[in-house]
């Protein structure tokens, strides 16, 4: 899946909208960026050692301090037990403020609990004027820069980069290859795509994320990708990550 940052005129096409940079500032207020963190762990076995009261004192000790940052960062937890051997748990989290990701992952990690979890993965990202959103939602201006998550069960993150070839293209081709695509995605309503920037912050480029109640839809979405002349540009050997959206005592309890 292949998305670009250059401002475009009239590439809407029903279902899905690129929307552009505001041009006048003075017509519409600043609205603040969003930072974007998909961090991904896996828990040690040696967890599953402990006996039952403990791990749930653990538990409630580690669920008290993720929840502490509720007021302050948007916060989703997904549980990936039996779907990946890389990661059993994912932490969406979305905020203003890098040092709150940062806090929050330290104090995470002095947890009894959090001493039994590695990073599997760890992706940073931030939002920008142009995203993709739903039609109806293109016309707010939050919609620009603002994330609306968790609401879908399933969400599959893909982290991805373009060849180089990808932007000796001229501005009209990659145009063409951007409608290519949109004409894919507005056949797949149910579907929430959001496109967040990792450029600066990691070997990525873009950090890409659908959100669906039906993962067969999203099994569709990807094979016609596939077959559009823009997935030649994207980079391919980057993990997509199946994700089920559960709360946090669940996904705890998932993992024994």
């Amino acid at each position: 899946m292949d998305f670009d940052d250059s401002e475009k005129e009239d590439l809407e096409s029903g279902g899905l909208r690129l929307v552009s940079d505001i041009t006048d500032p003075q017509s519409e207020p600043e609205i603040e960026k969003q930072f974007v963190n998909f961090m991904f762990f896996r828990v040690n076995p040696e967890w599953r050692k402990l006996n039952r009261e403990t791990r749930n004192i653990f538990k409630s000790e580690f669920q008290k301090v993720f929840n502490g940052f509720a007021d302050e960062l948007l916060l989703f937890s997904y549980s990936l037990v039996g779907f990946d051997s890389k990661a059993d748990l994912m932490f969406w989290r979305i905020g203003s403020s890098l040092d709150l990701i940062q806090d929050m992952t330290a104090k995470l990690y002095r947890t009894n609990l959090g001493s039994y979890l590695e990073a599997a993965d760890n992706y940073l990202s931030v939002t920008r004027k142009m995203m993709f959103v739903q039609g109806s939602e293109a016309s707010k201006i939050g919609g620009r820069f603002h994330i609306a998550p968790g609401e879908k069960k399933y969400h599959f993150v893909y982290p991805c980069s373009k060849h180089s070839d990808w932007y000796e293209k001229s501005d009209e081709e990659r145009e063409d290859l951007i409608k290519e695509n949109f004409m894919v995605g507005q056949k797949f309503e149910n579907i929430k795509i959001h496109m967040t920037h990792a450029f600066g912050f990691s070997e990525q480029e873009y950090i890409i994320s659908f959100e669906t109640d039906e993962p067969k839809d999203f099994l569709n979405l990807a094979e016609e990708m596939r077959q559009t002349n823009a997935s030649k540009f994207t980079l391919r050997g980057m993990p997509i990550y199946t994700c089920r959206l559960r709360s946090l005592s669940d996904c705890l309890d998932s993992v024994g």
